[in-house]
C-alpha cells in the first residue's frame, strides 16, 4: 500500500496556493491554467489514492468518467500553456513587438484561454476515437484512461503533446536569442513594453517552461515507448469499440511487476510537475514580498495590530494594495 500518495498529492495541490495571488491580480491566464489543472489533478489523484486503496471496486463510475477525460485534457493543456508563455516572452523581447496595449494583453488572453481550455476539451473529444473502453481502475491508483492503443493513437495522444512541447522550446530560444541581442538595454526594453515584466521575471517564466517542457518531452516520450510495447493494428471502429462500456480492473496480486512499476512511475509525474511549477514561483522576491504584504494586512486588519516602528511603511502601502486588489498588474 503506498500511503504516501494521499498527503503527497494533497500537498502539491496546496503548494499551489503560494503562486496564485500575484498571477490571479495579474490575469496570467497562461500560468493561471497550468495552477488550475494541476491542482485538479493532484487533487483527482489524491481521492483515487484513498478510495481505490487496497481494492478495485467499481464505487462512483460517473467520478471515473469525468476524471479519465481530465488527465487526457490535461497531457495537452500542460504544453499548450507553456507554448503560450513562451510565444508572449518571445513577442515582448521582439523589437517588433516593443508595445503591449490593453487591446493586445485581451487578444492574447483570449487566445490563451483557446489553447488551455478549448484545445484540450478537443482532444478530450476526439481520445474517444481511441478509446477502446470506459475506464480501467487500478488498485492503490484509482481510475485512469484507456487507450487502444495502435496508428491513430500515436497521432492523436502522443504526438501532439511532443509538438507542442518541441515548439515550446523554439520560442524559448528565441526569447534567450533576442535577449542576447539586446542583453545591455534589456531591462529598459522590458519596462518600455508596459509587459509588467522584469528581467527576473522574464527569466523565470522562460526557465520554468522549459524546464516543465524538457520534463514533459521525456516524460511523454517514455509512455509512448511502454505503451506501444503492445502496438495492436487498427481494424475498424465497431471492433475497437466492442464491448465500450467493460471497465478493466488491475489488482496489484495479478497485474505484472512491470506494469505496477510503470503506474508508480507515472503517478509521480504530477506531484513532481506541481514541485517543478512552484519552486520557481513560490520562493521568489514577488512571491515573498506576497507574503509579507498578506502577513501585514492580517495584522492590520484581523488582529488589530498598529504598525511597528520597525517595518517601512512601504509595506503597509504594499498591504493596503493587497487588500483592496489595485496593484498593478504583472506579466
Amino acid at each position: 500500500m503506498h500511503s504516501e500518495f494521499p498527503p503527497v498529492a494533497f500537498l502539491a495541490a496546496l503548494s499551489l496556493l503560494l503562486p496564485l495571488p500575484w498571477h490571479w491580480r495579474a490575469g496570467n491566464v497562461a500560468t493561471l491554467s497550468i495552477i488550475a489543472w494541476l491542482f485538479i489533478l493532484n487533487v483527482v489523484y489524491g481521492v483515487d489514492a484513498i478510495i481505490w486503496a487496497n481494492n478495485v471496486n467499481i464505487v462512483i463510475p460517473v467520478w471515473c468518467d469525468i476524471t479519465s477525460k481530465i488527465i487526457i485534457g490535461s497531457t495537452f493543456a500542460l504544453p499548450a500553456a507553456c507554448l503560450c508563455i513562451c510565444i508572449h516572452l518571445e513577442r515582448v523581447a521582439s523589437v517588433h513587438r516593443a508595445k503591449t496595449s490593453q487591446r493586445d494583453k485581451r487578444i492574447r488572453q483570449l487566445f490563451e484561454l483557446f489553447m488551455c481550455f478549448g484545445l484540450p476539451m478537443v482532444f478530450m473529444g476526439l481520445h474517444h476515437i481511441v478509446q477502446g473502453h470506459r475506464f480501467d481502475i487500478i488498485e492503490e491508483y484509482g481510475c485512469r484512461p484507456t487507450t487502444y492503443v495502435s496508428i491513430p493513437a500515436i497521432f492523436l495522444i502522443w504526438v501532439p503533446p511532443l509538438t507542442l512541447s518541441a515548439i515550446t522550446l523554439g520560442f524559448a530560444c528565441a526569447s534567450f536569442v533576442h535577449f542576447m541581442r539586446r542583453r545591455i538595454t534589456f531591462a529598459h526594453h522590458l519596462d518600455a513594453s508596459r509587459s509588467g515584466l522584469t528581467t527576473s521575471r522574464y527569466f523565470r517564466l522562460m526557465l520554468m517552461a522549459v524546464v516543465e517542457m524538457i520534463w514533459n518531452i521525456v516524460v511523454t516520450s517514455y509512455t509512448l515507448w511502454f505503451s506501444t510495447l503492445d502496438l495492436r493494428p487498427w481494424t475498424n471502429w465497431d471492433d475497437v469499440h466492442s464491448n465500450f462500456s467493460r471497465i478493466d480492473l488491475y489488482a496489484t496480486a495479478f497485474t505484472p511487476q512491470i506494469v505496477i512499476t510503470n503506474f508508480y512511475l507515472i503517478w509521480w509525474v504530477v506531484p513532481a510537475s506541481t514541485f517543478i511549477f512552484v519552486a520557481f514561483f513560490a520562493f521568489g522576491k514577488d512571491a515573498v514580498d506576497e507574503y509579507t504584504a498578506c502577513i501585514v494586512w492580517i495584522r492590520r486588519n484581523v488582529l488589530k495590530q498598529t504598525a511597528p516602528a520597525s517595518v517601512p511603511p512601504a509595506k503597509y502601502v504594499s498591504a493596503r494594495r493587497f487588500a483592496v486588489g489595485t496593484e498593478n498588474a504583472q506579466v
